[in-house]
């Protein structure tokens, strides 16, 4: 079976991110767990910068409620990665994500991932509709899939 590939140009926005020390495992590379916390930035940051989110004190909040991740080579510190990020579905209180990690430069993807944001009110805890502005920064990330079916 063969892996798809995750190509820079499938991503329609990157968020630069510097490995840290503490990343690496006994291992010498990035520790798997650590990708979750590179796309969880990544997204966040897009969100607050163009979205106007605000983490602090607005009144919709976005749980991940789905994550997953495959793994095609390592990254290790210190190495600068760009995370590419894509949305594949924009629903009414929902939001797919698909993000890969790029060694700075390169084509070819180090990992890909995708997780399911729910946005919720902050008081009620009950889903919401995404606001307006998050909406419209949302739907410039948008892509459509192609059907790999023959």
């Amino acid at each position: 079976m063969s892996q798809t590939q995750h190509l820079r140009s499938d991503y329609l926005h990157f968020q630069g991110i510097t490995t840290r020390w503490h990343d690496n495992d006994v291992y010498g590379h990035v520790n798997n767990v650590v990708y979750y916390s590179y796309f969880d930035s990544a997204v966040n940051m897009y969100l607050i910068e163009a979205g106007g989110l605000d983490i602090h004190r607005g009144d919709v909040v976005g749980y991940v409620v789905s994550s997953s991740c495959d793994y095609f080579s390592a990254i290790a510190f210190p190495e600068p990665i760009d995370v590419g990020l894509r949305i594949s579905k924009l629903g009414n209180s929902s939001v797919t994500y698909e993000l890969a990690i790029f060694k700075a430069g390169a084509d070819h993807a180090c990992a890909a991932g995708r997780f399911v944001h729910v946005f919720v009110n902050r008081e009620s805890n009950r889903p919401q509709a995404i606001p307006a502005r998050l909406r419209e920064a949302m739907t410039q990330l948008v892509v459509v899939q192609q059907d790999s079916q023959t």
